[in-house]
Parts: structure tokens; sequence; C-alpha cells
């Protein structure tokens, strides 16, 4: 079984080798008719969204939450050919896709000798924007590692052509060492990992479990947090956003920390709500008192 799994594995990834040198507008209409069909054929994927979207979102009419739902589909259907865009076309082909707002911020804060904790979060481009901005800052990235080991390694490989290095998440001596280098580290503590190391804050409005480690690596290294996100723009670019290093942080109050970082990427989410990564189930963990809320 894993050995047949290994051959689908490296044979997706020579198809999306290959289709990473047609043209990028091309990929990307390729891209978003995949996922019409994954609107379509993903069912539970489609309801996980689904769910988040009404529970984030209860404002917004039927409507209008169908529309986020559908669009985001073929936003995740085109972030799979920006993986591949990412992992192996060369720097030429990125010329003018990227807009910069903010990139003083962040080379600003480097000044101090001690990197930057490049707060982010799993929008469906987050790939591509970690691409755009290694062309103009070196960073290492902290991610989470794959259970397919074939993928893993096409990963981390991918990733490490454009980028320093790879850290997995719970490697936290490597962090710290990046950071005391004066390099900066991408993170995004936006994800369920369950309830170690977590606490339950606001998220929209819902009590999420959401990873304390933010603050307790800004304590460590003291690096200033510098939030950075990518939003697809209609003209073809992506804007990389660069926020102000955050001020007081951390603080002594480690939960008024964590709530501080679900509401700034609640803000930035709220600018392209159809650009953020709905599948995933951000409220699986939840508090004693509290139903489930996924099938």
């Amino acid at each position: 079984m894993k050995d047949s799994l290994h051959i689908v594995t490296r044979t997706w990834l020579a198809l999306l080798h290959a289709a990473s040198l047609l043209p990028f507008g091309w990929q990307l209409t390729i891209g978003k008719g995949l996922g019409n069909v994954l609107y379509l054929t993903a069912r539970r994927r489609r309801r996980i969204a689904e769910t988040n979207i009404r529970l984030c979102f209860p404002e917004k009419s039927p409507k209008e939450r169908r529309r986020i739902l559908k669009k985001n589909f073929q936003f995740m259907g085109q972030a799979i050919f920006e993986i591949a865009f990412t992992w192996w076309a060369r720097d030429a082909r990125l010329a003018g896709m990227a807009k910069f707002q903010g990139l003083e911020h962040l080379e600003g804060a480097l000044k101090q000798g001690r990197g930057a904790i490049l707060l982010s979060a799993h929008f469906t481009s987050l790939e591509i924007g970690g691409r755009l901005l290694a062309t103009r800052i070196a960073f290492h990235g902290i991610y989470r590692p794959h259970k397919n080991k074939v993928f893993e390694t096409a990963m981390k490989r991918g990733r490490e052509r454009h980028i320093r290095k790879a850290i997995p998440r719970n490697d936290t001596r490597s962090i710290l060492r990046s950071l005391k280098s004066g390099t900066p580290v991408w993170y995004a503590p936006d994800q369920n990992y369950g309830k170690e190391h977590s606490i339950f804050v606001p998220f929209f409005g819902i009590p999420a479990s959401t990873i304390t480690a933010t603050s307790r690596l800004a304590k460590l290294s003291q690096a200033p947090v510098v939030p950075f996100f990518t939003r697809r723009l209609n003209n073809g670019q992506y804007c990389l956003h660069l926020l102000p290093p955050l001020e007081d942080f951390p603080s002594a109050d480690i939960a008024a920390d964590t709530l501080r970082i679900n509401k700034l990427i609640e803000n930035e989410i709220r600018l392209a709500p159809e650009q953020y990564l709905w599948a995933h189930r951000r409220f699986k963990t939840r508090p004693p008192s509290m139903t489930p809320v996924y099938d």
C-alpha cells in the first residue's frame, strides 16, 4: 500500500513539475477549473469549509457565503499550481508579480540584529508569497512535516531551493538559532494543533484552540514580531503586506498575546475571505462544554 502511494505521489509531482513550465496564466486557468471540480467532488472538505465560513461570517447571507465558498475552492485549485511554480520556476519568471506594502517594517526590524518572527497565516497564496518575499529578503520557514515521505522530501527540497532553510515546527532549537543569527523566520500559528501548548481564545468570536508558541519564541529570542500576509490582486499580482513590528509583545499575559494574534489574522482574512484556507478543521478541538462542529 505504501509503495503504491509513493508511486502515485511521484507521478503527481512529475505532472506538477511539467505543468510549472506552462505560461503562468494557463496554470491559473487550469487551477481554477480544478477548483471547480474539487468543489463538486471533495464533499468532506467542502462541508468543512462551508461550516467554517458559516461560523465565522454569520452576518453574511447564505448567497454571499456560497459565493465565498465557491471562489475559495477555485483559489485552492490555483494554489496547487502556484506551489509547483514556486518550487520549480526560475526567478526571471517572477518579475513584476509582487507588490510590496510595508517591506521597510521588516528591513527596519532586522537592523536590531535579532532576526524577526514573520507572523503569517494559512492563506491559499502563502507558498508563492514566501517565494516572492525570498527575492528581496533571505529567511527561514517553519513548517509542519508531511506524513507522506515522498511528498515531504519534495516539499522540503522545493522550499529550500529559494529560502535558506525549512525548519520542522517542533525543532525549537533550530528556530531560536536562526533568530539569534539575525535571520527572519516565517511562522503561521493559525491552525489547530490540538491541546498541547495551546489555549482557547476567540477566533471570529468562536473559542479556538490556538498555539501560544509565538509569545514564547518572541520572549526567548527577543526577536521583533512582524506580521506578513499575502493576498492575490485582480491584476494578476500578489500583494505582500508587512505591518509594523508588534509593540509591547510579548506581554505578561499570554492569553492576551494569543488573542491579539488571532485578531490580526482575522483582520487580514476580512480583506479577502475567499483566499483563506477554510478547508482546515480550525475548530476541531473544542472546550469540554461545547459540542463538535464537524461531521
